[in-house]
């Protein structure tokens, strides 16, 4: 048996993965962030995006997609870890250019490194603080203003 390692995804495609799994793959600290960001979501967009466990094959294994008609954000629990994939298209990346100076400069330096595809540019954020949280928040609320 392979002992994982920080970063890990889960890949048992046998089972969705329920809470007391994810808690326990991703540990207290991470899964204390995975919470408050889907509390965030639920507060900020009810019935606006609804999530869905997504099975990406072994090499992504499961991940938590928020979406209505194209996706909002993706959650990836990781082993003691998680991070949140936003998806920046035209408008989107126009409305980052447009506050580079209030948004924070690890986000910055992220979004700068990003490769930008035909769909849009691919953010990955690692969330392992609340100043994390409030970067990935910064862009989900440029990417859709929230209803609360």
């Amino acid at each position: 048996m392979n002992v994982p390692e920080i970063g890990d995804r889960l890949t048992d495609k046998s089972a969705v993965p329920d809470e007391a799994a994810v808690r326990e793959w991703m540990g207290e600290a991470a899964f204390g962030c995975w919470t408050a960001l889907r509390e965030w979501i639920s507060a900020s967009y009810p019935g606006v995006v609804a999530p869905d466990w997504i099975y990406g094959g072994r090499k992504h294994g499961w991940s938590l997609r928020y979406k209505k008609s194209k996706a909002f954000c993706t959650l990836l629990p990781e082993y003691r870890a998680f991070s949140v994939v936003i998806v920046l298209g035209g408008v989107e990346r126009d409305k980052v250019e447009a506050r580079r100076d209030e948004l924070g400069p690890r986000l910055m330096a992220l979004y700068d490194a990003a490769e930008t595809f035909h769909d849009g540019k691919w953010l990955r954020i690692a969330i392992a603080s609340d100043t994390d949280l409030g970067d990935a928040k910064a862009l989900l609320v440029l990417k859709r203003p929230p209803r609360a």
